[in-house]
């Protein structure tokens, strides 16, 4: 291992730690549009505010999970060079803000989220925008099986996790496609947590003991599969996931550069490296953390969430921000 590959998992540095203070840069800058209707300026917000945090991290990391292609919002772009380029060469995935439409309503689950790997090792799925996904914690990573009955599914994690079905509860996307999906779940004897945007959050609670999901199923973003992976691997639950091409000509394209839409990639299919870093913070009040809280004075509280797979770690970080401070130090730093 190389001196660079020592400083990103040395005991005494978590990098993590340094890519939350973007997360709460974003959380920051979005939480101002909660509610608000706009989603386009909440998103642009953030993403501002996270690309200047990033730029001052020691890293040389790269964006291969970008977001704003899909719907023309504002871009950290893939490919994108971030950090400082100095220290490790690192892959980043970042969703400044999770749950667009969430955040624009003031609903619950919207996240600034940000995942790393070692340079290199992270799947890159731009050619197709969405995954069937699958996604459990450590107990019953061993017996899912993407290709079985849903029912099966819930049958052998409900026992994995020691619980009667009728106790299991299964995190969907509330979209028309997943009609039946719904109707299995319910005909098997467990019940939905019905969420209408933002599955990393809910796929993140699906593998974090004491959160009330026991499972993420159905369709979902391609790139939020890859950040949830990351999650994995410092959970030690998996994701099971399928390319979803949803028209005839997206199949064509992504079958032409090379990737084959029938596989079922596993979690080290999407991120190959074992040290990985998944970091969360929350805009809207959520499953997984707490929004942003402004307070009188010009103060904020921010609730995030900092783990780590080479330790295991996780972290639940509360922290209180002052406002005027945190402007002045950018301003002085070109951040």
């Amino acid at each position: 291992m190389g001196q660079g590959m020592e400083r990103f998992m040395l005991a005494g540095h978590n990098l993590g730690l340094d890519l939350m203070r973007a997360t709460e840069a974003a959380a920051l800058a979005a939480g101002r549009w909660a509610g608000r209707g706009d989603k386009e300026s909440g998103d642009k917000a953030a993403v501002d505010a996270m690309r200047a945090i990033l730029n001052q991290v020691r890293m040389a990391g790269t964006i291969v999970i970008g977001e704003g292609e899909k719907d023309e919002a504002p871009m950290l772009a893939n490919g994108e060079k971030v950090g400082t380029g100095w220290g490790d060469r690192i892959d980043i995935a970042v969703d400044p803000v999770d749950g667009t439409r969430l955040l624009a309503w003031g609903m619950r689950n919207s996240i600034a989220v940000l995942a790393a790997a070692e340079g290199g090792t992270m799947y890159d799925p731009h050619m197709c925008f969405y995954m069937e996904k699958l996604v459990v914690s450590q107990n019953a990573a061993d017996v899912i099986d993407l290709d079985a009955p849903i029912a099966d599914n819930i049958r052998k994690a409900a026992a994995a996790e020691g619980k009667d079905v009728s106790e299991f509860v299964v995190g969907v996307l509330n979209r028309e496609r997943h009609n039946d999906l719904v109707n299995e779940i319910r005909a098997a004897g467990a019940a939905t947590r019905m969420f209408t945007d933002g599955d990393v959050a809910a796929a993140v609670a699906a593998a974090t003991p004491g959160v009330k999901i026991d499972m993420l199923a159905g369709i979902g973003g391609s790139p939020e599969g890859v950040v949830t992976a990351c999650a994995m691997k410092c959970l030690g639950g998996r994701i099971l996931a399928r390319l979803h091409p949803t028209t005839d000509e997206e199949r064509r394209r992504t079958a032409e550069a090379g990737f084959d839409v029938d596989k079922v990639l596993d979690t080290n299919d999407l991120v190959g490296s074992d040290k990985t870093l998944f970091v969360a913070t929350g805009i809207t009040d959520g499953d997984l953390v707490d929004g942003v809280r402004y307070m009188p004075g010009g103060d904020a509280r921010t609730h995030s969430v900092v783990m780590r797979s080479e330790s295991g770690t996780v972290r639940w970080v509360e922290a209180h921000h002052r406002l005027d401070k945190v402007s002045a130090w950018r301003a002085a730093h070109g951040g």
